[in-house]
């Protein structure tokens, strides 16, 4: 199983625990790609007798290729349903007081636990094509936003890149493989990376920055590389959440 199926799924577990003063709240989970699949737990939900939807993805920054394609499912699956629930949605995070005082709780807990200390911390988010920002998609504004109200909460500069390009189109710039490379030369040779764009980590974060990234780094002549993972199902993780959805279930739910 995927890391990232293991993590969605505890996820889901410890948010319903965490919201179980929330009186009829039934939390399930599903894949954007891969199963179970967004259009088979809205039905399950429907047939459970749920009737009010609140569609959480779980991307901070939004994208139409992330978030957009996660409602786009949802509504299209409703279109094949002869009774709708009332639906909502979460929206993007990206500047949230509580997503960032839990990434920087978060971050700095996990640079506490290093036995060096990082000459620079980068943040690097998921890539996509650079004509997605002309074309008006709020995605690299987001990242670039919640790297700054990260980096005013830390108090330190943080390195911002993008990852995982494809083909030959230009992509979101700086590319992280490049600033890997490059950070050597400028005498960094001490780094941490952390991926804010995930709300768990995958085999993009997991293989690609944590490992090859690790790999390219050290190959270009720097000495320490560490990966700070995401929020995934910890405590603060989960709290952070609970209070983005405690906020979008108002009035249709009493709380205790």
């Amino acid at each position: 199983e995927s890391p990232l199926k293991t993590i969605t799924r505890s996820q889901a577990d410890k948010l319903a625990e965490a919201i179980a003063d929330h009186d009829h709240v039934v939390v399930d989970w599903a894949m954007r790609y891969g199963n179970p699949s967004i259009k088979e737990r809205i039905e399950a939900l429907a047939a459970q007798g749920c009737g009010r939807l609140l569609v959480v993805p779980l991307y901070p920054q939004y994208s139409g290729a992330t978030t957009g394609t996660v409602q786009d499912e949802a509504y299209a699956a409703l279109t094949k349903m002869r009774w709708h629930p009332a639906i909502r949605t979460l929206p993007a995070y990206h500047d949230d007081a509580s997503y960032i005082a839990a990434l920087k709780t978060s971050v700095e807990a996990s640079l506490a636990t290093l036995d060096f200390t990082p000459d620079a911390l980068v943040i690097s988010f998921h890539g996509m094509p650079e004509r997605t920002l002309y074309l008006g998609d709020p995605y690299h504004c987001h990242c670039q936003k919640t790297a700054r109200l990260l980096s005013e909460a830390m108090g330190r500069e943080l390195v911002v890149s993008f990852q995982s390009r494809f083909g030959r189109a230009e992509w979101l710039k700086p590319y992280t493989d490049d600033t890997l490379l490059n950070l050597p030369k400028d005498g960094v040779q001490k780094i941490a990376v952390v991926s804010p764009g995930f709300a768990a980590d995958c085999l993009e974060t997991l293989e690609e920055v944590a490992m090859e990234g690790r790999d390219e780094f050290i190959e270009a002549g720097g000495t320490h590389f560490a990966y700070i993972p995401c929020l995934n199902a910890g405590e603060i993780g989960i709290g952070m959440l609970r209070v983005l959805l405690a906020r979008q279930l108002e009035g249709w739910t009493p709380s205790a």
